[in-house]
């Protein structure tokens, strides 16, 4: 079976510089995730550019905004589709687990990367409760 490979499509250039970090904390080898931007792209350029770069075998579509103009196109772009997931809301600790893990099959690793994103998300350092209250007077 093949590894799974990755495809960011983010507003901007988001993607490059996930793609970029991942690769510096990783050493993830460069075809194991491909980044695209939105950038000057017509809904169905950006939908083409997708197409184009899932190839064959299995793929995960990562995407920045879950309503935004990336996840409409990767969904399109996937809908006939077997063995791809679209998941959006990326984060940088999703898709390092992404490329330590892509030897799993596509649609336990989607559900793996879901978890580990919102895993991601914490409050480290909460503010003071009184910040928030209205000051009298």
């Amino acid at each position: 079976m093949s590894d799974v490979r990755g495809v960011l499509v983010t507003h901007g250039a988001m993607a490059q510089g996930m793609v970029d970090a991942v690769r510096r904390i990783s050493g993830a080898p460069d075809d194991a995730l491909v980044a695209l931007s939105n950038d000057g792209c017509s809904p169905e350029v950006l939908r083409d550019a997708i197409g184009g770069a899932l190839g064959e075998g299995p793929v995960i579509v990562f995407t920045d905004l879950g309503a935004g103009s990336c996840t409409l196109a990767a969904r399109l772009s996937c809908a006939d589709r077997d063995r791809v997931a679209v998941i959006s809301g990326v984060n940088l600790p999703m898709l390092l687990d992404f490329v330590f893990h892509r030897s799993l099959p596509v649609a336990e690793l989607a559900e793996r990367l879901a978890e580990k994103g919102r895993e991601g998300v914490r409050i480290l350092t909460a503010p003071k409760a009184h910040v928030d209250r209205p000051v009298p007077g």
